[in-house]
């Protein structure tokens, strides 16, 4: 799948940058982040996730810079900050110091020179009261121990404070910070409320004027005569809940209208906001019968309930990133000198020799130096078995060593190791947007403005009604209302049915559980694009040496058309083919050594692609490879030859023939198929999926095998660079292809699918090339993550149909378009708790994705 990552065509130099932004809330604000980030930003491209908090842009240095952007996003009232920068390694990571021997200003502004002077350190920030040191780093480049150092070297002592090691990231601190404001607010609301409603259902002894309580001896004034009591006291308990717990609402619509856009704020202040300023002109005009300052604090109680059940429900579509982030080692065993130190993690280096015993994490990415045991990586692959690991094998950082003692060399640490990399891809995927939201982001950019004219509507429409117009005969006023407030509480109830939010959580949030759900069972959609193309597949091509068979070919046959003997043809064969890196190439050469035969040395070598190979040795000429290879150096292949080459590629071999001036001899290589590639090829032809094997052997071999797999159609005799091509010709028939492969060979035809799986158990190659990593190595986890996708499509479809629904049928009936001919009005308040269910109950709907499991795991 083509995605544009950093372009430079000599005239732009596209670079890609992901925020942080904060203060959203609902789809029109979505829609405004990236606006201002495109208009006033000058990005050449943005694209914000509302559930993830996050922006992906694409801009220019040229034209615009990061700090600019942050600067237009924070005029329009929200806030970011710089995440990562796409294409650098110079990921920034934060840590404190607890520093001693300061006295004053002067000690500190001494070791804050010296922490910024250190080689990687971005900044550091002293405090003398704290005696903290706050430093942002490159890892990469420096490390803890350094900037210790050289605090040391100037007199004071420094030394880690090991929790901030363990300390989760800003973002998800920020959203506890603000989920506790959230709780407190609605606690606070809550408490009020309840008074407040008994006071509006208060009777009438109870509404004596303040002028009784306040005033002795029968001196009148005017103005307390007409405050009622228990309107004062309404008065008094609603003005904390519309101000204090609502501040966060108007405080957005200022900020909103300040720039000239709409929100899910702008409208519950408008509404809060009209109810509350009615109350006060019924508290102070005595023509004014009822105040409605119950309506504006059950508003806002409401909308803080749906607010923090909404704000709980999104932390938990992230939970799949906190546990893989939990997976990671805290401390490691570093062998010293001889001896055995426990270390924080975050102080390996590259090259430290690490000691790990039975039970415990491997703490990062590295090879096995010493030592025989079992690994278990479901944690990471979902491989369930243990994977056996001797001196020379790679082991994953945060898996498990089951039964034996290892010395690993530590080979990727921090933002290199392949657990950073998943958490990585994760958080990319979650961030990302589906083309189906697009919908939903253009309805998301008038929505509110939409809202606001139909509630004047709503408003001109009853009070000429019933001003104007007969419809007091139809049907008749409720008691104690008159056409304005009758008219007034039906355009309130307009302002706060109405839920852009819904709109914008019904597609990230599903993508966030899915996405989340595919990592773990070992499938990495690295964006949300993917996950929604996965459904759409109908055909599916398998490249065959490392997907569909194991990658790991053996020799089983060596015949001889001349006077040398099989060894000997072995032997020059496997002498050729020792600078080869082909993996037919690497089984002949492992049979030689395998057999104890000594290899000769070679004058020259030249690999033909999609052939085979020439080389020198003493002074003679020689061809190992195909029929092409052979008809290109005009080698007559015998009939005999031909004849024996033929059944052996019948039978699924693949064979290459040594030729100097004319054959010598053939060597046949098979290379067995997985156990669960047929299976899986059935899984995929019951969904109704065509199956294609694409190789560069011959179609005899080739067909033996795509006939063994139970695989409908081959694609044989390609040439690597020309594998993308075949998937083009697929396409230009109008189907929806996904590539299989292992991104080493078929990186340009996985790029050109519709949808491109890499299998690697989560080598760079594979991360790099796919949009759907299977680091499980099995072909099965397709038809899975096929079922994952149509699974969550499903779950954003019923997401739109229930905030489109919702809207296109309580908006209406907000606006009291069944009072003439059922008399059914909604009330304000009842209105608020509709808006606050609704988005909870889109999100609750994306995290029954939870549930969806493999029905093959």
């Amino acid at each position: 799948m083509q995605d544009l990552k950093t372009v430079d065509d000599g005239k732009k130099n596209i670079k890609t940058v992901q925020f942080a932004i904060f203060k959203m809330t609902c789809a029109s604000c979505v829609n405004v982040v990236e606006k201002t980030l495109e208009n006033k930003g000058k990005a050449s491209k943005a694209s914000v996730n509302l559930i993830g908090e996050k922006a992906m842009i694409e801009y220019d240095p040229n034209v615009t810079s990061v700090e600019d952007m942050i600067k237009a996003v924070e005029i329009v009232g929200y806030g970011a900050e710089i995440i990562e920068e796409k294409g650098s390694k110079n990921i920034a990571s934060v840590l404190n110091l607890d520093i001693q021997g300061m006295t004053c200003s002067s000690c500190s502004t001494a070791v804050q020179k010296v922490l910024n002077k250190v080689p990687g350190v971005i900044d550091a920030s002293v405090n003398l009261t704290t005696e903290k040191a706050a430093i942002r780093y490159i890892p990469s480049e420096t490390k803890y121990s350094d900037m210790i150092k050289a605090v040391e070297k100037i007199g004071y002592g420094a030394s880690l404070i090991e929790e901030d090691l363990l300390k989760s990231d800003p973002q998800d601190e920020r959203r506890k910070k603000e989920e506790k404001d959230l709780k407190t607010k609605l606690l606070v609301s809550a408490l009020l409320s309840i008074p407040i409603f008994l006071l509006s259902m208060a009777p009438s002894f109870l509404s004596f004027d303040i002028l009784a309580i306040l005033i002795d001896g029968g001196n009148e004034i005017l103005l307390l005569d007409l405050i009622p009591l228990n309107m004062f006291l309404l008065f008094l308990l609603a003005t904390p809940v519309q101000f204090w717990a609502g501040w966060r609402f108007h405080r957005g619509a200022y900020k909103a209208i300040k720039a000239g856009y709409g929100n899910m704020d702008v409208l519950v202040s408008l509404g809060t906001n009209a109810a509350y300023f009615y109350s006060i002109l019924a508290l102070i005009l005595p023509f004014i019968e009822h105040s409605y300052f119950e309506t504006s604090a059950f508003l806002i109680t409401f909308i803080l309930f749906g607010k923090y059940l909404e704000h709980r429900a999104k932390g938990k579509t992230s939970e799949a990133i906190k546990k893989l982030m939990g997976l990671q080692a805290k401390t490691a065993v570093l062998i010293k000198d001889g001896e055995e130190i426990q270390v924080p993690i975050e102080s390996v280096q590259k090259n430290d020799i690490l000691l790990v015993k039975p039970g415990e994490k491997i703490p990062v990415d590295g090879i096995v130096t010493f030592g025989n045991s079992e690994v278990d990586e479901s944690m990471l692959t979902g491989e369930s078995l243990p994977v056996e690991k001797s001196e020379g094998s790679n082991v994953i950082g945060a898996t498990i060593n089951k039964n034996g003692l290892l010395k690993i060399k530590a080979e990727k640490i921090g933002q290199e190791s392949t657990l950073a990399q998943i958490v990585k891809l994760v958080e990319d995927a979650q961030a990302s947007k589906a083309p189906i939201q697009a919908l939903a982001d253009k309805i998301s950019a008038i929505f509110v403005p939409i809202v606001i004219l139909i509630a004047i509507g709503t408003f001109l429409f009853w009070f000429s009604g019933y001003s104007l117009f007969n419809f007091q005969g139809i049907r008749p006023l409720p008691e104690n209302m008159d056409p304005f407030l009758f008219s007034f509480l039906s355009a309130i109830t307009v302002l706060v049915i109405a839920c852009p939010c819904a709109l914008g959580l019904a597609t990230p949030t599903a993508v966030m559980v899915g996405t989340g759900k595919g990592a773990e069972y070992g499938i990495l959609i690295k964006g949300a694009e993917a996950l929604e193309a996965a459904h759409k597949i109908d055909t599916v091509i398998f490249d065959k040496t490392g997907t569909i068979t194991k990658g790991a070919p053996e020799v089983t046959n060596i015949i001889s058309f001349n006077t040398m003997k099989e060894n000997e043809i072995l032997i020059l064969s496997a002498s050729a083919e020792k600078g080869s890196e082909h993996v037919l190439g690497e089984a002949i050469v492992s049979k030689a050594l395998d057999s104890g035969l000594s290899l000769k040395q070679i004058d020259s070598f030249q690999a033909i692609s999609g052939q085979g190979i020439s080389v020198e040795i003493e002074n003679k000429n020689y061809f190992i490879g195909n029929r092409r290879l052979m008809n290109n150096k005009k080698l007559e292949i015998p009939a005999d030859v031909e004849a024996k080459i033929s059944i052996l590629e019948s039978e699924g071999k693949t064979v290459m023939i040594v030729a100097q001036d004319k054959i010598i001899g053939i060597i046949a290589v098979a290379d067995t198929i997985k156990e669960t590639s047929g299976i899986a090829v059935a899984e995929l032809q019951k969904l109704g999926l065509k199956t294609v094997m694409i190789t560069g052997d011959n179609r005899k071999t080739a067909e033996a095998i795509a006939k063994e797999a139970g695989i409908d159609e081959v694609i044989a005799e390609v040439m690597p660079e020309d594998k993308s091509n075949s998937v083009k010709e697929l396409q230009n028939q109008g189907k929806i292809v996904a590539m299989v492969g292992d991104g080493i060979n078929d990186a340009p035809a996985l790029a050109q699918a519709n949808i491109g799986y890499a299998m690697g158990r989560g080598t760079d190659v594979a991360m790099e090339s796919g949009d759907i990593v299977l680091m499980r190595d099995d072909l099965q986890d397709i038809p899975k993550s096929i079922s994952l996708s149509k699974k969550t499509i499903s779950k954003i479809r019923q997401n739109f149909i229930w905030a489109f629904g919702y809207n296109i049928v309580l908006i209406p009936i907000a606006a009291a378009i069944l009072f003439l001919p059922f008399g059914i009005l909604l009330p304000p308040a009842a209105a608020g708790l509709a808006m606050a269910s609704s988005s909870v109950s889109v999100v609750t709907n994306s995290l029954l994705l939870k549930r969806w499991k493999p029905k093959t795991a």
